[in-house]
């Protein structure tokens, strides 16, 4: 409705008010109305498949110049653990598919050695979506334009748990500096959600001293998992 509409109804109104109440038309002050404004179309329901999309089309940082294909992830909608890694190695940019290589042959069976898999009961993430030349750490900028998917798959995924393997991706998620040999097998939290650091499967592949306590950390994983409860713990936060 116009303001001008609006206006000539409400002095109708007044008139009819003034005539049955005195029969005489009463002195009011100037309306001051503007027209109605269109409502703004409601926002549609996030998905997993609006953040792939957005993920393959993403040109936020540089890293979308080298990459052959976006890794937004992959599992089931409703997963036990959210397994996060630190970003796409060679085979996964060829393929569009978290850990296919074989870091990531190895995290299948680590999972599997709990009853978590990929295809039934987890979902596999990167904090970063586009492979980083040679395999080089993301750098702090790459990790924040990547931020919100993540975010945003969290949000819709509402996992029980949060595994991360590694230092970057632990390091990322909590804020802190501390090295991964002394944040695993600790349980923090991360946006409500309690979180479990292990090393990454590369790093048992090149250190097999590593894959025991590995095993610890899966072992606690599962155990949360079956009705146990986890201390959850404050890291030491990076020095502004």
């Amino acid at each position: 409705m116009t303001a001008d509409e609006k206006r000539q109804l409400l002095t109708f109104l007044d008139l009819a008010s003034d005539y049955l109440d005195t029969g005489y038309r009463r002195e009011r002050e100037a309306y001051h109305i503007d027209d109605d404004r269109p409502l703004a179309p409601a926002a549609e329901a996030d998905s997993l498949a609006a953040i792939a999309e957005e993920v393959r089309a993403c040109r936020a940082c540089r890293l979308c110049e080298g990459r052959h294909h976006a890794v937004p992830g992959e599992g089931v909608a409703e997963p036990l653990v959210v397994v996060i890694g630190e970003g796409p190695g060679a085979d996964e940019d060829s393929t569009g598919r978290p850990f296919v290589g074989r870091a990531g042959q190895l995290l299948d069976k680590m999972l599997a050695a709990i009853n978590l898999d990929r295809n039934t009961n987890c979902f596999i993430a990167n904090v970063v979506k586009c492979r980083p030349p040679n395999n080089r750490d993301p750098e702090s900028d790459e990790i924040a334009a990547c931020g919100p998917f993540l975010q945003r798959q969290l949000a819709l995924l509402k996992p029980q748990a949060i595994l991360t393997v590694g230092r970057v991706p632990t390091q990322a998620l909590l804020g802190t500096a501390e090295g991964i040999s002394r944040l695993r097998g600790r349980f923090f939290e991360y946006q409500g959600i309690p979180l479990l650091p292990t090393y990454h499967p590369s790093a048992l592949l090149r250190d097999e001293s590593l894959k025991r306590p590995a095993w610890e950390d899966l072992k606690q994983l599962r155990a949360f998992l079956n009705g146990g409860t986890a201390a959850r713990e404050t890291p030491e936060r990076k020095p502004e």
